[in-house]
């Protein structure tokens, strides 16, 4: 006997046989018995979903001479007539290869001829939205009012490409994907008709590889039947499916989230090695990383991934040592690079630049990587490691080791950058335990002078030090770049985040603190390459023109 693939050999003849779609299966049975028949219904949504398969049981339906429960009975003569390949009353017509007019006008001559042995002339049109304008409206005045006989039922997997006038003369019925838990129950049910064991993470592997489609599960269903004789595992579905080493994508994936970017790097190159497609790696790596918020974010992660129990335990090792925030950036990358690599010419370097950047959030100038690196920073600050130094002139910047917190707190007495130029040499290069140079706290320093210009900034961030109300402004204000418009002091920067953050309220009123300590009333924040304002460089030149006058600025 010839083999018939799943997907046909198992295709409902009831429509209690359909697989979910019961707000469609309710409205149909009850128009069936209730003899309110429509002469035009639009099918539409994603493929493999059942649209096909219910426009044959229903143009059989509303012919039976004995419907059960809304569907053929498949035993009186119309049923068996309908069942005949040669029959004149059910027509398909495929719109993808019949979609011009002459095709359209066709139809418009014989829908007018009665049916042969039924009630109703069904026409079945796949792939409605491949017609040509012109075919559309050839159809449009048979569809607006065909012969009391003619029932037409059009399918597509896309609506939006079809003319509002035919939409508008159609009942449409919008198709839904099917859930997974509901593919591997009708996948069981077929494998336990046809004799193959199976183990149950390797049914659900296949719904998931069918992602809502029942056609897509049972075709890669029919391949995994025939890869193996015995009974169908997990691994077998992974080597049909051609998806990398689940072990290999974990170890990528947790070299991924520790940020250890050499060994993500070759276990890369390893995976690639091995003949994997880079396409596939990112969808598995991508995947991976989702199974790890699924795990990290869910109770019943167990029920709703349904993996074996060892792959689950080491996604639920690695998810437990990765932050929320971590494995959100690194899906945001690798789905950012999954879309890439299908207009790429250089895939693996496309691939290979996500791993780097998930790897290097320091070298990554993104929200969430800012925001890591700010958290990082604060954990440091917390532990009561002291941030590096800025480098004096001629001097190598001094990097601060961690201390104890009662070292902390006594280092907050000290002043931790460039002393006066009147001190000693050696009070910056041995202060006391080698880190900070003392200040008598009566001390006041005039950052206006003009011997004191030079060392500002320097007093500006001790003064800050006392002044901010968290380490992070302080952390932030650390790259800016110094420099003088008159008395104005204006603190510079090229990143546009840490502009913003800067210029808001709470951090405004800390800067002005810390630099009124200094002597400093005037100043402002500015983006390096952003527009000047001619208003402020006015200002500025006046000021400079003519030092001895008060300048007053009214808002």
């Amino acid at each position: 006997m010839e083999y018939r693939a799943l997907y046909r050999a198992f295709r409902p003849d009831t429509l209690d046989g359909l697989v979910r779609q019961e707000h469609i299966v309710r409205i149909l049975k009850n128009q069936i018995e209730t003899g309110r028949v429509g002469h035009a219904y639009l099918f539409c949504g994603p493929r493999g979903t059942g649209k096909t398969s219910t426009a044959k049981i229903f143009a059989k339906a509303i012919n039976c001479l004995h419907p059960k429960n809304g569907s053929p009975c498949g035993e009186c003569e119309v049923c068996k007539a309908l069942s005949d390949p040669a029959n004149l009353d059910i027509s398909e017509i495929d719109a993808a290869s019949n979609n011009g007019v002459n095709e359209m006008r066709d139809l418009r001559e014989k829908v007018q001829y009665p049916p042969v042995a039924c009630r109703h002339k069904v026409y079945i049109i796949d792939e409605v939205h491949m017609l040509s304008d012109s075919a559309f409206n050839a159809l449009l005045k048979t569809l607006e009012e065909p012969p009391a006989h003619a029932v037409f039922i059009l399918a597509t997997t896309e609506p939006h490409k079809l003319p509002a006038t035919i939409l508008s003369r159609c009942m449409r019925f919008d198709f839904k994907l099917i859930p997974q838990a509901d593919i591997e129950a009708h996948l069981k049910g077929i494998f336990d008709k046809i004799g193959k064991k199976y183990e149950d993470e390797a049914v659900a592997a296949i719904a998931r590889a069918g992602a809502g489609s029942m056609r897509d599960s049972l075709s890669v269903a029919d391949i995994c039947i025939s890869y193996n004789k015995g009974k169908l595992t997990y691994k077998d579905v992974c080597e049909v499916l051609g998806s990398a080493d689940f072990y290999e994508v974990a170890k990528l994936g947790e070299s991924i989230l520790s940020e250890n970017a050499a060994d993500a790097l070759a276990e890369t190159e390893r995976v690639l090695a091995s003949g994997k497609g880079v396409g596939v790696l990112a969808k598995d790596i991508l995947g991976f990383l989702n199974n790890c918020i699924v795990v990290k974010t869910c109770r019943g992660a167990k029920e709703l991934l349904n993996l074996p129990g060892e792959m689950l335990a080491e996604i639920s090792r690695i998810a437990g040592g990765a932050e929320g925030k971590k494995i959100l950036r690194a899906c945001e990358i690798f789905a950012g690079a999954e879309t890439d690599l299908r207009y790429t010419s250089s895939p693996r370097i496309v691939f290979e630049t996500a791993v780097a950047k998930a790897c290097l959030p320091e070298a990554d100038a993104d929200v969430l990587a800012l925001s890591r690196r700010i958290e990082r920073l604060e954990e440091m600050l917390k532990n009561g490691a002291a941030a590096p130094r800025p480098a004096a002139e001629g001097r190598a910047p001094v990097e601060a080791p961690a201390a104890e917190e009662p070292a902390r707190r006594e280092a907050e007495e000290f002043v931790p950058f460039p002393p006066e130029e009147d001190a000693p040499p050696e009070s910056f290069s041995a202060p006391p335990e080698g880190l900070f140079a003392p200040r008598k706290a009566e001390e006041k320093v005039n950052a206006l002078a003009p011997e004191k210009r030079k060392a500002a900034f320097g007093y500006f961030m001790r003064s800050l030090r006392k002044a901010a109300k968290s380490g992070v402004l302080f952390t932030m204000c650390q790259d800016l770049e110094p420099s003088f418009e008159g008395d104005t002091f204006v603190l510079s920067t090229s990143n546009e985040v840490i502009f913003r953050s800067l210029n808001r309220e709470e951090h405004t009123k800390d800067i002005a603190r810390a630099l009124e300590g200094i002597g400093i009333s005037d100043f402002r924040i500015a983006l390096k390459g952003a527009a000047k304002d001619p208003f402020a460089e006015g200002v500025a030149k006046l000021k400079a023109d003519f030092p001895d006058t008060d300048v007053h600025i009214k808002k």
